[in-house]
C-alpha cells in the first residue's frame, strides 16, 4: 500500500483517540504494565513463546507484589492471544496490567487493538506506563502543504497541516503608492516602483525556499493573489527550480494576509480534493446550502437528528469532534442499523466551528421533510 492508502479517516482517528484516552491514565507502582506491538506479517507463535519465557524470568523479581503483577499481566495477555489464530493484516497491539487503585488489590485487565493501518514496530516492554507514543504518531497528520498569498505590497506564508492553517511569516514591501511624490519624473518613479517590487518578490521567494524546502513531508505549494501579481512573480526567475517544481497550483484572490490564506484554502478544493479538509468543507457547505434553500432536506440538534436517524430518513449524520464519545458511538450504532453514514467533523474549519455552535450534530436527509 502507498502512504496515501494508509491515511486514517476521521472515524478511524476518533476510535484510536478514544483507545489512547482509555489507556493513558493508567500507571503501575513499579515496572509491571506490559506492552506488546506485533508487526504485520510477524509470527504470533514467536510472540507467545517470548511471553511465556518472560513469565518464567519474572519469577526472579524480588518484590512479591511486582512479581505477582507481572506474572498475572503476562498470563492474561497469553490467554487473550489465544483468541487470534494469526497476526491480523495490520499487526496487533496488546496491553495488560494490574490497574487496581489500591496497593495489594488485583484488577488485571487486557486491551488489544488491530491498528487501522499496518505497523512495523516490534516491541515488548514492562514499564510503569503503557507505551502509547507509536499510536499517537499514527493520529498525527504528517503531510503538509505550503500556502503563499501575495500582492505587490504584502505577502503571507503558511502551512496547511490537516485542516489547520499555521502562519509562518509575513512581509511588507516598500513599493511606493501610485501617486508620485512632488518633483519626481514619471520615469524615475516607475523605476523606483519596479525596483521595490523586485526586492519584494525576491524576499518572498527567499522565504519560500527557507520555510518549505527543509520539510520532508511537504506535498506541494499553492500560491494565491491577484493574477497580475502572481503572473509577475512566477513569470521571472525569482523562485529557484527546486521550489518551482513543488508548486501545485495558482489561485486568483481578492485578499492577502489571514483572509487571503482562508480564501486560498477555500479556492483550492480541486487541488486538495483528496484531503480530508476539502471533503469536510464540501459536505458542510452542502448542508448550509440546503439549510438556506431546502430547509426540509436538513436537520440539526442532537435530539432532532437522533429521532430522524431512528426513522431511517437520514442520509448523512454530521457530528462535531467536540461531541462526547458516548454521543458519537450512539449515532454510529443507530446510523449503521439504518444504512446512514456518519461523518465526524473537526472544529479546525469555519464550517466545523459553525456546526459546533449549532448543537454539534446535523444531518442531510434522504428526502425532503414537510414542515
Amino acid at each position: 500500500m502507498t502512504d496515501e492508502q494508509h491515511k486514517l479517516d476521521a472515524k478511524q482517528r476518533h476510535a484510536l483517540k478514544k483507545f489512547i484516552k482509555e489507556l493513558e491514565p493508567h500507571r503501575g507502582r513499579h515496572t509491571e504494565l506490559v506492552t506488546v506491538y506485533v508487526p504485520t506479517g510477524y509470527d504470533l507463535n514467536k510472540v507467545t513463546t517470548q511471553l511465556a519465557q518472560e513469565q518464567g524470568t519474572a519469577t526472579n523479581i524480588k518484590s512479591t507484589g511486582t512479581r505477582k503483577n507481572v506474572i498475572d499481566a503476562l498470563e492474561k495477555m497469553l490467554q487473550h492471544l489465544k483468541l487470534f489464530k494469526q497476526t491480523p493484516p495490520n499487526g496487533l497491539v496488546v496491553f495488560s496490567g494490574n490497574i487496581a487503585e489500591r496497593e495489594g488489590q488485583s484488577d488485571v485487565r487486557v486491551w488489544s487493538l488491530e491498528p487501522p493501518i499496518p505497523i512495523k514496530l516490534r516491541i515488548y516492554r514492562c514499564d510503569k506506563e503503557f507505551v502509547i507514543d507509536p499510536l499517537k504518531e499514527l493520529i498525527e497528520t504528517k503531510e503538509v502543504y505550503g500556502l503563499v498569498v501575495l500582492d505587490r505590497r504584502d505577502a503571507a506564508i503558511a502551512l496547511l497541516k490537516g485542516k489547520t492553517i499555521i502562519p509562518l511569516t509575513q512581509t511588507h514591501s516598500h513599493v511606493p503608492g501610485k501617486t508620485r511624490a512632488g518633483g519626481q519624473s514619471s520615469v524615475r518613479f516607475a523605476r523606483l516602483r519596479e525596483g521595490a517590487m523586485k526586492d519584494h518578490y525576491k524576499k518572498v521567494a527567499d522565504y519560500m525556499k527557507e520555510q518549505f524546502l527543509p520539510l520532508k513531508d511537504l506535498k506541494g505549494i499553492i500560491i494565491g493573489g491577484p493574477s497580475t501579481t502572481t503572473n509577475d512573480f512566477l513569470g521571472k526567475d525569482y523562485i529557484t527550480g527546486d521550489v518551482k517544481k513543488k508548486i501545485l497550483g495558482v489561485k486568483d484572490l481578492s485578499y492577502t494576509g489571514e483572509f487571503g490564506l482562508q480564501e486560498l484554502l477555500d479556492k483550492s478544493a480541486d487541488i486538495l480534493a483528496e484531503e480530508e479538509v476539502s471533503q469536510e468543507k464540501e459536505i458542510m457547505q452542502k448542508f448550509f446550502k440546503l439549510l438556506s434553500t431546502k430547509e426540509g432536506m436538513v436537520s440539526y440538534g442532537e435530539k432532532q437528528v437522533m429521532a430522524l436517524v431512528k426513522q431511517g430518513v437520514v442520509d448523512i449524520v454530521l457530528v462535531s469532534e467536540d461531541s462526547s464519545d458516548e454521543s458519537i458511538e450512539e449515532f454510529e450504532f443507530e446510523a449503521e442499523k439504518m444504512g446512514s453514514q456518519v461523518k465526524i467533523i473537526s472544529t479546525e474549519t469555519r464550517e466545523g466551528v459553525q456546526l459546533r455552535e449549532m448543537g454539534k450534530v446535523a444531518a442531510i436527509l434522504r428526502y425532503e421533510q414537510q414542515s
